[in-house]
């Protein structure tokens, strides 16, 4: 018999409670939605618009980084970048302290936020014009970004996405035994290639970032983008926030590239020496994803939803991915029309 987890304890009653206790009624409509590193529901309001509940999972962020992550979102929401930020919300019983109306809330272990529902789809990134709106609307993400940093949140580094996760999933049992020699290799030639990417370009400029800015993040409308879920952002280089609109082939990227800078540059200058830093990037995204699987194993969320974690067909895929990518760093920069 597994023992609990903590999410064990977000029970339709419990969420209720909490809701309650910011002033969101829910009439007990509430739907999953899809989340592994929180917990997200659609609720039902009893006489008003449906909302959207975020509960974030315990001892990953402190108090102080969560606040980070939503000031930034009211500040973008200020400067009409079109994101979808928590709602400012006044706690049940404390209605004469001004310092009770927050986007923040804690009930019993748990932070949590309450955010509008906005509709939308993945875009379509082959449809003409997709990636030139989408890039206009990063340069003006990343144009409030860098107005300030974070104080509380860290900054995407080579130890925390690299070097980190080698070590924990060494010391674990995830990988076969046959294979761990071989994965070890390639994942230490990998990261000294990473290393040699960003020697090779120098320092770089850190603005406050999304942190995850894939497709799956990006909401589409008639009227264009609106990002969402900024659970990932820290300081960080710009082109983290761009390189995962990228796929394909090396000449589709390039397409790519040029599309979405066509927006981006219109509003935003960019230094193209942070191209060099695309392939380190996705090597450091690939290591930390099989890091994370492994850390958040005793969620039943992840066996359930990822199975194959830990089988030899799995770990084969992942030697062969980090040998495609140390040859991929030492190929040509993608680059910029001037």
């Amino acid at each position: 018999m597994r023992s609990l987890h903590p999410f064990d304890r977000l029970t339709p009653d419990f969420l209720l409670d909490a809701l309650q206790n910011v002033g969101v009624r829910g009439d007990g409509r509430l739907l999953a939605l899809n989340s592994y590193e929180n917990r997200v529901w659609q609720v039902g309001v009893e006489d008003g618009e449906t909302r959207i509940a975020k509960f974030y999972r315990p001892a990953r962020w402190t108090e102080a980084q969560l606040r980070e992550e939503h000031a930034f979102a009211q500040a973008l929401v200020e400067d009409d970048v079109p994101v979808v930020a928590p709602l400012a919300l006044r706690s049940s019983g404390v209605e004469d302290d001004p310092e009770s109306v927050s986007t923040l809330h804690h009930y019993q272990d748990f932070y949590f936020a309450v955010f509008p529902r906005r509709g939308g789809r993945a875009p379509e990134i082959d449809r003409a014009g997709v990636l030139e709106r989408m890039g206009y609307f990063l340069g003006r993400l990343h144009t409030t970004g860098a107005l300030h940093r974070f104080t509380h949140r860290p900054a995407l580094s080579i130890e925390e996405f690299g070097r980190e996760p080698l070590h924990f999933l060494l010391a674990g049992e995830f990988i076969p035994f046959e294979l761990k020699p071989s994965w070890q290799a390639i994942a230490e030639q990998a990261l000294q290639a990473v290393e040699e990417c960003f020697t090779r370009v120098g320092e770089v400029v850190q603005i406050r970032i999304h942190g995850d800015c894939h497709p799956g993040n990006v909401l589409w409308t008639q009227a264009g983008p609106h990002f969402v879920d900024f659970d990932d952002a820290r300081n960080g280089p710009a082109i983290q926030d761009i390189w995962m609109l990228l796929s394909g082939s090396r000449e589709e990227q390039q397409i790519q590239l040029e599309e979405i800078m066509r927006g981006y540059r219109a509003f935003r200058r960019f230094d193209a020496r942070e191209l060099g830093l695309v392939e380190a990037l996705r090597t450091l995204r690939l290591l930390h994803y099989s890091a994370w699987i492994a850390r958040r194993w005793d969620d039943p969320a992840f066996p359930m939803n990822f199975p194959w974690f830990g089988t030899t067909r799995y770990w084969q895929d992942r030697i062969l991915e980090l040998r495609e990518q140390v040859a991929a760093m030492q190929e040509p920069a993608l680059y910029l029309q001037d």
